[in-house]
């Protein structure tokens, strides 16, 4: 099967990214200024610029580890079936931790993923999302705090990808396919 032809328009600047960072960095760090170590975990692997940014704006102790799950494959629609393909390495009881997440759209796998930290009995477990998308949401669930809330359309950039492609641009995307050219 071979993919749709399909162009980028930019939704958010590199610019605004970088300001929204250091925001949410702030805030976690006020948030967590008595911990001695945060454990911040990305989810792989659409987080991986974001969590590399942000950790650099937080001004605490962090230790950094990594969880990946999958509800997409290379489709653009959500499969609603987690897989967890990657663990933390390390324990997390009675440890303050911080959930980075890409973009929240159904809700499915931060909730999964959300519930099996929770039962690792973490002191204390918040998320930071990049991207929230309300409007395509199917669970309850939503992140301690977010970047921004972006319509239901498929986006790209600075970490996310479709079938691999375009996670190395600095700025987020919406994809438009392009109809009836091959």
């Amino acid at each position: 099967m071979t993919q749709s032809p399909y162009v980028i328009d930019q939704m958010i600047s590199a610019k605004q990214i970088a300001a929204r960072v250091e925001e949410l960095a702030a805030e976690i760090t006020r948030t967590f200024a008595e911990t001695d170590k945060l454990v911040v975990v990305g989810l792989l692997r659409g987080s991986f610029v974001f969590i590399a940014d942000l950790v650099r704006e937080i001004d605490l102790p962090v230790e950094v580890d990594f969880l990946e799950a999958s509800s997409y494959g290379d489709g653009t629609e959500s499969t609603r079936e987690v897989r967890i393909l990657k663990d933390l390495r390390a324990g997390i009881e009675g440890r303050d931790v911080l959930v980075v997440e890409d973009i929240v759209d159904t809700g499915f796998t931060l909730k999964h993923v959300m519930g099996m930290l929770r039962a690792r009995k973490p002191a204390r477990i918040e998320c930071c999302a990049l991207l929230d998308k309300p409007a395509r949401r199917e669970v309850d669930v939503r992140a301690t705090w977010t970047g921004f809330e972006i319509p239901d359309e498929f986006v790209v950039g600075y970490g996310i990808d479709f079938a691999q492609r375009n996670r190395n641009l600095p700025f987020i995307g919406k994809v438009r396919f392009l109809k009836g050219e091959a």
